[in-house]
């Protein structure tokens, strides 16, 4: 397992965002969080590189192991963290600099290489997200430029450049259209060889398609985890199937 957690409670303020959540998540897959709006399923994707944190009046209780390190330990380096944790949210966010800039940023913050080592990484990762073939002659391209879609592989190639171990993807593919979604999800299936990823989705069918496990959030509850052929086709919870039936939410 990449990702344990155990009897994890997490707080905004005095209301209980998230209830004594267990849940474990193997490497080199893909793990869906489904579940209505408001139900915690950010919240959760969000506890696993504490950026939470950074939320006035949140507290956390539980453990969190990553790799086998409590992160929830007063003692974690949030840096080191962050960069093992990567994460990419609804809406693609490049910074308003060149192809070249957004890739080479991480490496450079945290002192991962220079000058032709740098180019490198910066190549590796656009051919990680295939945007190599499309993007070496414009490297000087302002980011913002790009399709939302190219946008976002972008910021998976930021991630990808400091050599994280699992991606965080919350709601990617919220704001692309039906045939950008279906590309960044086949660029899933290829990341997943490398690397371990969590998917929070609203898209019922796209968490069927894409993942392995899936998990069910209900009032800040994990409802039911499971293998995703098992959820989606013989639940155990009734409001399991509810949900994926359109019962509710």
């Amino acid at each position: 397992m990449i990702v344990k957690v155990n009897k994890l409670d997490f707080y905004y303020g005095k209301f209980q965002a998230l209830i004594d959540v267990n849940l474990e998540a193997k490497k080199n897959e893909i793990t869906a969080l489904i579940g209505p709006s408001g139900c915690g399923k950010s919240t959760f994707l969000r506890c696993l590189n504490r950026m939470n944190d950074l939320i006035e009046g949140t507290r956390t209780t539980g453990e969190i192991f990553v790799e086998g390190e409590n992160i929830l330990d007063p003692n974690t380096d949030l840096v080191k963290l962050r960069k093992k944790v990567g994460m990419v949210f609804q809406r693609p966010n490049p910074f308003p600099l060149s192809v070249f800039e957004n890739i080479a940023f991480g490496p450079r913050v945290h002192h991962l290489a220079k000058g032709k080592e740098l180019e490198e990484i910066v190549r590796q990762s656009l051919e990680a997200v295939l945007l190599w073939d499309k993007l070496k002659d414009q490297l000087s391209r302002n980011a913002l430029t790009l399709s939302l879609e190219a946008q976002q592989r972008l910021c998976i190639a930021r991630l990808i450049a400091v050599k994280p171990d699992i991606l965080l993807m919350d709601e990617p593919c919220s704001a692309l259209d039906p045939v950008s979604t279906q590309r960044v999800e086949e660029l899933m299936q290829i990341l997943k060889q490398d690397y371990s990823i969590l998917i929070v989705t609203h898209n019922m069918q796209q968490a069927a398609r894409v993942s392995g496990f899936t998990g069910f959030f209900l009032l800040g509850k994990l409802i039911e985890f499971d293998i995703t052929g098992r959820i989606f086709t013989a639940p155990r919870d009734r409001r399991t199937e509810d949900y994926i039936t359109g019962r509710y939410g």
